[in-house]
């Protein structure tokens, strides 16, 4: 995909070593979160602990911490301002860590980021404690900062619920549209984004329409990025994406690949409704006719509708290094393949 392609002056801009490593640029911001993450996940109970740091640690590339600190950056955040920033920045990682466990609970999911889940590890009485201290531990961090960014926090929260219950509500439903889609994960996924945006800049003292155009940023990062973890659920391979190819479709989870599937294929459309977790020879067929290229082409071109959305944003921001930073780190989710 050309980044060129994509809308918007921002397209452009981002050099090859913001393309390289988009975070770079707040790495010093990022080193101190890492530090007082570590601190927030000890807990006086050793399995506690122990369960938080076995999901926390080490774990990925921080994406939403660095989407929070590089927007609050390119907003016209200062070092003074960073403080907040990163205990923000922080909470939103909590957040999803906690979300992580309870969604291994909810799916019964036995391997997450190549390695046994904690719900494998320690069960699932423990797992949902452990997910719960961490929400704690997020408001915790977050009820020092003004009621309205608290406000923020806990919507989206609310918004994550209410996703991860209408995502249960549609599980096995053929009839699921693509609107039934898009309303799950702008709750489930993209709302964490959208907070995180509208934080981010609320903390750097930037003005309402840009406050919102930073919200509507993050609404469209988390649904690309949603979308194209959906593509990469069928197309694998395990060792990738750190769980069993097609973990959403034996769930019954309505991915953007098998609603789009679903609405162009009979077949698919009767396998997808009998509600039986699926296995063997009919997981199989179902993996082969949602990897059809069209349909594959069809879901990464509404991805990519959504990085337009996200890039045109950026033109609301004076250009600087963290803007096209922010450039890159949107088009390393969409350019992310098998």
């Amino acid at each position: 995909m050309d980044r060129n392609k994509l809308g918007g002056a921002a397209a452009s801009i981002a050099p090859a070593s913001a393309t390289a490593n988009p975070a770079r640029v707040v790495e010093a911001d990022l080193y101190h979160a890492e530090e007082k993450l570590g601190a927030l996940l000890d807990s006086n109970e050793a399995l506690i602990s122990e369960i938080c740091h076995y999901l926390v640690d080490g774990a990925g590339k921080r994406l939403r911490p660095a989407f929070v600190l590089l927007v609050h950056r390119a907003c016209g955040g200062t070092d003074r301002t960073a403080i907040d920033a990163i205990d923000a920045a922080i909470a939103i990682e909590l957040i999803h860590s906690a979300t992580l466990l309870h969604d291994d609970i909810i799916d019964g999911g036995m391997l997450r980021r190549g390695k046994p889940s904690a719900l494998a590890r320690y069960g699932s009485a423990a797992t949902l404690v452990a997910g719960d201290y961490l929400f704690c531990r997020a408001f915790e961090l977050c009820g020092r900062f003004e009621e309205n960014l608290v406000r923020t926090a806990a919507q989206a929260c609310i918004q994550l619920t209410e996703g991860e219950v209408m995502e249960g509500r549609l599980r096995h439903n053929a009839a699921t549209s693509l609107k039934d889609y898009l309303a799950v994960i702008a709750r489930k996924t993209a709302s964490l984004f959208a907070a995180g945006g509208k934080v981010a800049a609320d903390l750097a003292g930037t003005p309402r329409r840009t406050i919102d155009t930073m919200q509507h940023l993050g609404t469209a990062v988390g649904m690309a990025f949603q979308m194209i973890d959906d593509l990469l659920d069928i197309l694998g391979p395990e060792e990738k994406i750190g769980k069993p190819v097609g973990s959403d479709l034996r769930a019954g989870i309505p991915s953007l690949p098998v609603v789009l599937g679903v609405a162009a294929n009979p077949e698919l459309k009767a396998i997808i409704g009998n509600g039986a977790r699926l296995e063997g020879a009919a997981l199989e067929r179902a993996l082969k006719m949602l990897r059809e290229p069209r349909l594959v082409a069809e879901a990464r071109a509404m991805a990519a509708e959504q990085g337009r959305v996200a890039m045109a944003a950026l033109d609301e921001l004076t250009p600087s290094v963290y803007r096209e930073s922010l450039a890159a780190l949107i088009d390393e989710q969409l350019r992310r393949e098998v």
